[in-house]
């Protein structure tokens, strides 16, 4: 695991939250290099489907092929992103923490993409703190 990958896609989470938005963070790497990093932005930029992992894939823009890469996140994918990690082929996918909303793991893993668990405190905090601090924002970023 790349410790830059992960704690970029943390850093971005914290600064997702200091915006006022929701904290979740991802980063994209290739070759051990961060070449991208975002922040869900439904609520900054009113785009409902700017959820972090697609801010970062917006970040990289156009690449040849993303079948190199590694996406790290601070919350499992929902459906949407899982689908996007899919259409791409992305292999790889470290997950900061499934306990406060458990996405779509089992459809990456039945399609083929590594996924990696790693249950970080910090991410738990956060994420339980904004659940419990903004129940109805949350509510509206998972589609509930």
């Amino acid at each position: 695991m790349s410790d830059a990958g992960f704690e970029a896609a943390l850093a971005a989470a914290r600064d997702g939250l200091a915006e006022g938005g929701i904290p979740i963070g991802a980063a994209i790497l290739r070759g051990g290099e961060v070449i991208a990093v975002g922040h869900n932005e439904r609520v900054q930029s009113g785009d409902p489907i700017a959820h972090g992992e697609m801010a970062a894939l917006r970040a990289a823009g156009r690449q040849r092929t993303y079948r190199d890469t590694v996406l790290y996140t601070t919350l499992a994918p929902c459906a949407m992103c899982s689908g996007t990690i899919i259409q791409f082929k992305i292999p790889r996918v470290v997950v900061g923490e499934a306990r406060t909303f458990p996405g779509e793991i089992e459809l990456l893993r039945s399609r083929g993409v590594e996924v990696e668990v790693l249950d970080d405190s910090r991410c738990v905090e956060m994420m339980r703190d904004f659940q419990r601090e903004r129940p109805a924002l949350w509510a509206e970023d998972i589609g509930e």
